[in-house]
């Protein structure tokens, strides 16, 4: 399961308290609070339809498990790595194939997840680096909704589609 060769009291009460705090409670909160006042009622509007949007997904699972055999090293987890990888695709894909703004922001807090599961495949050597990255997952995701709360209201029209 997690393997850390350094798991004290202090850090794990730490990447509790982030995950259950921030990811699961704060961030839920703020991006509803940001769907409610743009008025934005539909989430999922694409540009690419969604059986290529599936076939991208399971090639991504395939490059993520392929690039994380032929990345083994005896200070990753390789499982992590695979999940991390595909997470960052994911969040890519969300990025890139859809044309509402709060979707690009839904990717952007995917992308953040990856680099919190990438500190995790490299956590059992480096403890302080998992807090670290932790710390810079809450400040630009805090950011990332702050950027985009304030300023998605005055520009819901200009904003809601993206012109191609």
């Amino acid at each position: 399961m997690f393997e850390l060769k350094e798991v004290n009291l202090a850090n794990l009460l730490f990447i509790v308290a982030e995950t259950l705090l921030f990811k699961a409670l704060l961030l839920p909160y703020l991006l509803s609070r940001i769907i409610r006042k743009s008025g934005v009622t539909k989430v999922h509007r694409q540009a690419v339809p969604g059986f290529y949007l599936l076939l991208f997904s399971i090639a991504g699972l395939l490059v993520s498990v392929i690039l994380a055999v032929i990345l083994v090293n005896p200070f990753i987890n390789s499982i992590y790595l695979a999940i991390a990888l595909f997470t960052l695709f994911t969040g890519l894909l969300l990025i890139v194939t859809h044309k509402l703004i709060i979707s690009h922001l839904i990717g952007f807090l995917v992308v953040e997840n990856a680099v919190f599961l990438f500190s995790l495949a490299i956590g059992n050597e480096m403890p302080m680096l998992i807090n670290i990255g932790i710390l810079l997952d809450i400040f630009v995701g805090v950011l990332i909704l702050g950027f985009f709360g304030l300023r998605l209201k005055p520009h819901t029209n200009e904003l809601t589609m993206l012109k191609d």
